[in-house]
């Protein structure tokens, strides 16, 4: 059976973290994690995210969103007189195994479990989840469901689809059971699911979601705080209720175990005090945000509303006197920050901005066709332009004193031959988190190697591959500075190595002679044009010369082929984010976004010869460069055109962001780097409502 959904890309938010605590998690359907419904309206053709009615009250438990029924549970509550069963609100609860398998049911492998619960049938079609709007109407109205959701409606569209065709029935009025049915304003899955997933991260939950934790983690989950807030369930689903060990009856205690299991169980209780409010923007009047933004102040908000102020622009280039003002236009002043020109003319074909806190040397590397590297030093950008008015003003970057002053250019130079027929691209080089090392491929021996950022001297030599290396990329970084480095050859294959922070090389003994990969992906038949890996989903994606792009597991099985549309044969540029977007650039101008289960969701044609690809952290926004000499801002989901910056009067070879996604540093065909400010805050629906 196929199974869609075999890889989760949560945005782990606060619940994720709560389940984790206290024990809750995928592994077992009894105990897994919550989350709440957070939309009320599935009627719409179109939603308004900035109108609070469309959110649901997180201070009150699903069963008390409704005054009828809720007054019905305090009735039941306030009349009970079993002396062996205390009081409850609820007789059912908000998540159970068997509510987890229903919302789940299409997919493979809790497709296999529901039968397994429901004696190899599925349930009647009238009971069977198959509309949105119905569930959320459900549990504001019948007296015995009061389900919360799952992370799945948060990122997990397969799950709305019948991929595997199941008859699932027909129910009484006629209606064949299929396809899960999406609420007007949500066109497709994929966009229920990002729709969703902007009401998660709002202003409006984030400023309720205390509460909400305060039901199903906190003070209010047990006692008379709980009484108070009618979230009282059956004894049974609160942990301790029962001494199970006490029981040595073993057929009393099954049924006890029986009845625990369909009851639901209530999370271990995380809090005896109210949970603090999160730091949210709405707790502030917009003019107040300009002044923490000027301050540099960073709110703790999922989207930090930062104002970007324009500074001045100025031009450096070595040899002169003084920094001059660029003459740009009214446009360029507000997105320009600064121009370097390097000595040599050679094209910028690499770019890597390691520029986060803490780092002992933040710098902007760049490297050039013909192989010279320089080591710029990051300054950051300035909180705002009045705090620098008096002040000599500081750029961001610092041209390599080396390269400035036209000494020590052996110590930048990487001089060991390349095979005659590279191409020389941003994929050919590799720099570590820590800016101390740089890796280089194309070498004729068919190897690929590192050396020093400090002294350009070779420190190791890695064989592995039967042809040239055409290129290398690495993944996101660990503590200590451990990623997975990923090598891709003409002989069609892909190595996985592992970068060594600690002993700084690759492999764990980087001394030795020979040096084992970690995983063979063999599943290509041409030669390898470029290739991405993301640690965090444990996946690596790969374009050939010929034939669709692949996506191999870490462990080298090869689970997804991405086709694109016709005539889309041979990618160049590749990228994979940590939320599941997959986007390539192929030789015929076109793009496609598709996610990690390899369903195409978007795709558009452009002009542009495309050269350099960068995907925003939170894989919703992409920035692309090319031979225009254009830096473009796209949004991911359907990749419609956001913003066009200044055309700078050369071609763009390669592109980085900065750590705090303030800067993107572009790396021109003319030997130079450009600047620009960057704020993806501009284009979130809550920023633009508020400004």
């Amino acid at each position: 059976m196929d199974n869609p959904g075999v890889y989760r890309y949560s945005r782990k938010r606060t619940e994720v973290i709560s389940d984790a605590l206290r024990g809750r998690g995928y592994n077992d359907l009894n105990q897994y994690p919550v989350f709440p419904w957070v939309i009320t309206n599935y009627e719409s053709e179109e939603l308004d995210l900035t109108l609070p009615s469309n959110f649901r009250d997180l201070s009150k438990p699903v069963g008390a969103l409704n005054p009828k029924r809720a007054a019905f549970f305090t009735e039941r509550f306030e009349s009970w007189e079993d002396e062996q069963v205390p009081k409850f609100h609820y007789g059912t609860h908000y998540s159970t195994a068997s509510f987890v398998l229903a919302w789940l049911l299409r997919i493979e492998p809790f497709t296999t479990y529901f039968l397994n619960l429901q004696g190899g049938k599925f349930d009647h079609a009238d009971r069977t989840f198959s509309s949105v709007s119905r569930a959320w109407r459900n549990s504001q109205r019948d007296t015995s469901d009061i389900k919360e959701l799952i992370p799945e409606f948060y990122y997990l569209p397969e799950m709305f689809v019948n991929f595997n065709n199941y008859n699932l029935g027909v129910m009484d009025d006629g209606t064949v059971v299929s396809d899960v049915e999406l609420p007007p304003w949500a066109k497709t899955s994929e966009e229920f699911v990002r729709i969703n997933r902007l009401a998660l991260e709002s202003e409006f939950v984030s400023c309720q979601l205390h509460q909400w934790i305060d039901l199903i983690f906190g003070y209010k989950q047990q006692g008379p705080e709980a009484v108070r807030a009618l979230n009282v369930f059956y004894y049974l689903t609160y942990e301790g209720a029962v001494s199970l060990n006490s029981i040595t009856d073993p057929v009393l205690r099954e049924a006890v175990e029986a009845q625990i299991r369909s009851f639901g169980q209530t999370p271990s209780q995380l809090l005896i005090e109210p949970h603090p409010p999160r730091g949210s923007a709405m707790q502030a009047p917009p003019i107040a945000l300009r002044v923490l933004a000027h301050l540099g102040c960073s709110l703790a908000v999922p989207v930090s509303l930062l104002v970007a102020t324009p500074v001045r622009v100025f031009a450096f280039s070595p040899g002169a006197s003084e920094k001059s003002p660029l003459m740009f236009t009214d446009q360029a002043q507000q997105d320009v920050i600064m121009v370097l020109k390097f000595p040599s003319n050679s094209p910028v074909t690499h770019v890597a901005a390691n520029t986060q806190p803490g780092l002992a040397t933040p710098a902007v590397i760049t490297v050039t066709a013909n192989r010279l590297f320089a080591v710029n030093k990051w300054h950051n950008l300035p909180a705002h332009q009045g705090a620098v008015q008096d002040q000599p003003y500081q750029l961001p970057v610092e041209i390599d004193p080396l390269i400035a002053s036209n000494t020590g250019m052996h110590r930048r130079q990487i001089t060991d031959l390349l095979d005659q027929s590279i191409r020389v691209h941003s994929q050919c080089f590799v720099i570590t988190s820590d800016n101390r090392y740089i890796l280089v491929c194309g070498f004729w021996d068919k190897s690929f190697r590192v050396y020093s950022t400090d002294t350009g001297k070779l420190i190791q030599v890695v064989f592995g591959h039967w042809d040239v290396v055409t290129c290398l990329t690495r993944s996101e970084s660990y503590i200590g500075g451990n990623c997975y480095v990923l090598s891709g050859s003409r002989d069609a294959t892909l190595l996985l190595w592992y970068w060594n922070g600690k002993s700084s090389g690759i492999g764990d003994n980087p001394g030795s002679e020979t040096t084992t990969p970690r995983a063979i992906l063999t599943g290509h038949d041409y030669e390898i044009t470029c290739a991405a890996i993301c640690a965090e989903l444990g996946l690596v994606l790969s374009g050939s010369q010929e034939g669709p792009c692949l996506i191999h597991s870490m462990n080298g099985d090869l689970l997804r082929t991405l086709e694109g549309p016709e005539n889309c044969l041979k990618p160049k540029l590749i990228q994979a984010s940590r939320e599941g977007h997959c986007v390539i650039f192929y030789e015929n101008g076109h793009f496609c976004t598709f996610s990690v289960n390899g369903k195409l969701q978007a795709s558009v044609d452009t002009d542009d010869n495309i050269r350099a690809l960068q995907l925003s952290r939170d894989g919703q926004y992409l920035l692309t460069g090319g031979d225009s000499g254009v830096v473009r801002v796209w949004q991911v989901s359907d990749l419609k055109q956001l913003f066009a910056y200044p055309g700078c009067d050369a071609g763009i070879r390669a592109m980085a962001l900065s750590y705090d996604q303030r800067c993107i540093i572009s790396g021109m065909a003319s030997g130079s780097i450009v600047l620009f400010y960057n704020d993806f805050n501009r284009w979130h629906h809550e920023y633009q409502t508020r400004y």
